[in-house]
């Protein structure tokens, strides 16, 4: 428990973190990362390499201090949280590892005139309060994913029972249990996370799942990334009768149910978790506008899919934007504008209903702003408007 002096304290660090956060988490992921090899697996370097991550961590630290308060502030931060570590196996044996290296960070980065004895103890205390969190929290998760039918807790054993090009860029892969029994179910929107060892390196990475549950297998579909580790290895190595270990499904950027017509957007692969929603959605009457955007038609993955539940549901209707105008003009998988995703055109494609929508968008981070910008423009509210990323969260606005 803090007491009122140490979350004085915290609060008084908000502007330098405010200032210097990025800097601090930087410094702690370089410590955290080169002295202890046993906490790499659960962290992405494409996402270190970039400052995503350091990015992501220093708001969310700052977000931590701003509410020390009152934390039901944070809102869906610490779901989302907690989502991420159950997805990769976080475990209570690694908080302190964290703390000792975010403590050895603030000394080091803010020096000893800032980060005194008394500025220490309360960030100390202030960890431990949130780690006693989310290991509360992360254990119930575990415990649900474990007694649920077809659950397991810890790593899995799959095998590739198929494998499917979706797109020049895109592979889907199917996964079914190794020991034959059935497998978790899971909300439309959810992803679940692979082990992979090669090369002396074991990675973990999450994937979106990208079509319905069916109490049997699971389908990712992995768009392959220039320098990827995994996404590479998976296209190249992983054939089917490959075997990989999976963890639960989990994430909560699911559908949720509602009478509103249902728009779904995307950009890229960010099209994945938007169809597991799609055939959920389609089992009701629910008007649902699907929205894809893509670079040019090489690239769009489950085109003719899309096309051809539009043909059997007519609630519905699917628009379809490229970068990039097609080679022939009049083409029958021609999209339906060219150019970037903006207000004009999306006021065009969504219900007639536009500002009483649940709209849910998915790609990459520039589409995102845009998408979100563009909904707000047209009056759609935000309480309406759900998104997550694919990496560490960052900001829209």
């Amino acid at each position: 428990m803090l007491s009122v002096s140490q979350k004085a304290i915290i609060t008084a660090t908000v502007p330098l973190l405010e200032t210097g956060g990025e800097a601090l988490t930087t410094h702690f992921y370089a410590i955290m990362l080169g002295e202890h090899p046993e906490v790499r697996p659960l962290f992405n370097q494409a996402n270190q390499a970039s400052g995503d991550q350091p990015r992501a961590l220093a708001n969310g630290v700052l977000m931590y201090a701003r509410n020390i308060d009152r934390l039901e502030a944070l809102g869906d931060l610490a779901t989302q949280i907690v989502n991420k570590h159950v997805a990769l196996q976080v475990q209570p044996e690694h908080y302190p590892i964290v703390g000792a290296c975010l403590l050895r960070a603030i000394r080091e980065v803010l020096g000893p005139q800032i980060a005194t004895d008394e500025v220490i103890e309360a960030w100390a205390a202030a960890y431990g309060q949130l780690a006693d969190i989310l290991i509360g929290a992360e254990k119930q998760a575990y415990d649900a994913k474990a007694a649920a039918p077809g659950g397991w807790r810890g790593g899995r054993d799959f095998k590739v029972v198929r494998k499917e090009v979706e797109s020049d860029e895109i592979t889907s892969f199917y996964f079914a249990p190794v020991d034959g029994q059935p497998v978790l179910d899971f909300e439309p929107g959810q992803y679940i996370s692979l082990r992979l060892v090669f090369d002396g390196q074991d990675i973990r990475r999450n994937y979106s799942l990208s079509a319905a549950p069916n109490g049997r297998t699971y389908r990712i579909s992995v768009k392959r990334e220039q320098g990827g580790l995994a996404s590479n290895h998976l296209h190249d190595q992983v054939q089917v009768g490959s075997t990989i270990e999976l963890f639960p499904p989990s994430g909560a950027f699911t559908l949720a149910e509602s009478d509103r017509p249902l728009v779904l957007i995307s950009g890229g692969v960010g099209i994945t978790p938007t169809l597991a929603m799609l055939e959920a959605a389609l089992k009701t009457s629910r008007v649902v506008h699907f929205i894809h955007c893509a670079r040019a038609r090489g690239v769009h993955a489950f085109r003719h899919a899309i096309d051809a539940l539009a043909q059997k549901h007519p609630q519905l209707e699917r628009f379809y934007c490229y970068d990039e105008a097609p080679e022939a003009p009049g083409d029958a998988d021609a999209p339906h504008a060219v150019g970037r995703l903006d207000a004009q055109k999306l006021a065009q494609w969504l219900p007639a209903t536009t500002r009483d929508v649940d709209a849910y968008f998915l790609g990459p981070k520039p589409f995102m702003r845009q998408v979100k910008t563009a909904l707000r423009t047209l009056g759609v509210p935000d309480q309406q408007v759900r998104y997550e990323f694919f990496g560490p969260a960052a900001a829209l606005e």
